[in-house]
């Protein structure tokens, strides 16, 4: 097998202490290869079943001065034949001038997801030989990589155009990004999902990112663990996004801005805003929103009107009464574990036995009749969530503290006297009349 096809595979260079050699998992139909060299390449045959290959550790400095010739129709065939679909590269340096001209040969293949894991991109590369081509990789993804920053980099990504414009998801995860240039944005043309999670974007990143044509069939941008701190900075970041339906904004500590305005895309269905820092919900939320994710934040009260609301959830907040489920008439989704909720409303009980899923354990609940009595009558409905009996205890009264609120004994002559007595008192008094 040549060098060149080798290197498109992902060749490594032998490390000290670990074997070289490929590891095929005929159930997972994966291949693992580590350290894998020249000299013993032979065992990358053990892939060639594989749909998946990854190869880990090494470098690929020895080889960034190697002529890489075309192909001859004998390898071409034999990259046509592989069914290999992702390869994972791992742990490795990466010369970028190897790399550019390496990256044509994937043209030959079925691959459509390649995957960098704690690579260094070492070097410039020397892009032209790119210009106009086409690639089968739909899917690329960097994960704890280091390179040089992307911006000045635009050039040389224009002669990726081609390709880049029928990517459809990019990941760069953990890898301090701090910006994104409008330029790569608008290459993206066909991207479909974006996520930047776990770098160092700011505020003021946003907008030059995700500027006037650029990327504009994106649907899913995940932002969550970056710099963010404007709820307003980002609504007016991404409102160029016409296509945008599913955002991630949790873990960033973030402020809303009562005296600002802004028009978040009409798109917008999906939003996690979980473990954010707010003390209340922001507005204005997303005017089509289906699915809103505000959990491990510090609300003490929800009061917003959302008719499209399908799924809403605010586990590990401060609420302490269940929020009113007519304001959410399309409401099928509540999760409210771990509030400080003592007491579910007969009022709320039917309206929440409507639903599909509920799920209010860990609150400290009073275990009155009242109390005890809607929970058992809503888990009759067998639509309480996980957690029901076990996660469901009293806090009081006394008597009942921490007891599971399945076992509190609840009955009519206990709870409501009055059910019992008012008939009673009706039926002396028509005995008494009958008997005048």
């Amino acid at each position: 097998m040549s060098v060149a096809v080798l290197l498109l595979l992902g060749l490594g260079v032998a490390a000290e202490g670990r074997r070289n050699r490929c590891v095929f998992n005929r159930t997972q139909e994966s291949c693992v290869c580590y350290n894998l060299s020249e000299e013993t390449a032979s065992s990358i045959i053990q892939c060639l079943p594989a749909t998946v290959v990854e190869f880990w550790g090494g470098d690929l400095e020895k080889y960034a001065a190697l002529p890489i010739r075309d192909l001859d129709d004998s390898v071409i065939d034999t990259l046509g034949s592989l069914i290999i679909q992702k390869i994972i590269i791992g742990n490795v340096l990466v010369p970028e001038m190897l790399l550019a001209r390496v990256l044509r040969f994937f043209s030959y293949t079925h691959v459509q997801e390649l995957a960098f894991e704690s690579c260094i991109f070492q070097g410039t590369g020397d892009w032209r030989d790119m210009e106009g081509q086409d690639l089968p990789i739909l899917s690329l993804s960097f994960h704890n990589v280091t390179s040089a920053p992307l911006t000045g980099s635009e050039p040389a990504f224009s002669s990726l155009g081609r390709w880049l414009g029928t990517l459809e998801e990019l990941a760069v995860t953990g890898s301090r990004v701090t910006s994104l240039p409008c330029a790569i944005g608008r290459l993206l043309r066909a991207l479909h999902s974006l996520n930047l999670a776990h770098n160092s974007l700011g505020d003021e990143s946003l907008a030059p990112a995700f500027c006037q044509g650029a990327l504009p069939q994106l649907q899913q941008l995940s932002l969550h663990h970056n710099n963010l701190s404007s709820y307003h900075g980002v609504c007016e970041g991404v409102g160029l996004l016409p296509q945008l339906q599913h955002l991630d904004l949790s873990h960033n500590q973030l402020v809303a801005d009562p005296s600002s305005s802004c028009q978040w895309p009409p798109s917008l269905k999906h939003f996690n805003l979980s473990n954010t820092g707010l003390d209340e919900v922001p507005a204005p939320l997303p005017p089509h929103l289906e699915v809103l994710d505000m959990s491990h934040n510090h609300l003490h009260t929800v009061d917003v009107s959302l008719s499209s609301m399908k799924k809403l959830f605010l586990s590990q907040n401060l609420l302490q009464a269940v929020p009113s489920i007519r304001n959410y008439p399309m409401l099928d989704t509540l999760h409210l574990d771990n509030n400080s909720i003592s007491e579910l409303p007969r009022a709320e009980v039917e309206l929440l036995g409507r639903l599909q899923d509920v799920a209010v354990a860990g609150n400290p609940f009073s275990c009155s009749c009242s109390g005890a009595g809607g929970l058992q009558a809503l888990a009759a409905t067998g639509h309480l969530g996980q957690g029901w009996p076990r996660d469901y205890r009293c806090h009081s009264p006394e008597q009942y503290q921490g007891w599971q609120v399945a076992q509190v004994p609840v009955s009519v002559l206990r709870c409501d006297p009055a059910a019992v007595v008012a008939p009673i008192c009706v039926a002396l008094a028509l005995l008494a009349v009958a008997g005048a």
